[in-house]
């Protein structure tokens, strides 16, 4: 295995439960766009059809939350 992907596979896990995604997702965020268990729970009612079951891949669910979460932001500015 090569080291520079070491991290990438192990945090690939299909398997993440919400705590374990916000965890890895703040580990590889900027502060800015760090995450609270309420966001992740509001994003899971709003974008219902990423999910199966009790999983959150992150190399399916975190792009999306960082689109929907940087929309949050650009929102909150207009108003």
């Amino acid at each position: 295995m090569i080291p520079r992907f070491k991290k990438f596979i192990e945090v690939a896990n299909p398997h993440l439960k919400k705590e374990q995604f916000l965890e890895e997702h703040n580990k590889m965020s900027p502060e800015s766009l760090r995450a609270t268990t309420a966001l992740l729970s509001r994003f899971r009612i709003e974008k219902a059809s990423l999910f199966h079951g009790d999983d959150w891949p992150i190399d399916k669910c975190r792009r999306p939350f960082i689109i929907w979460l940087t929309s949050l932001s650009l929102n909150k500015d207009k108003v």
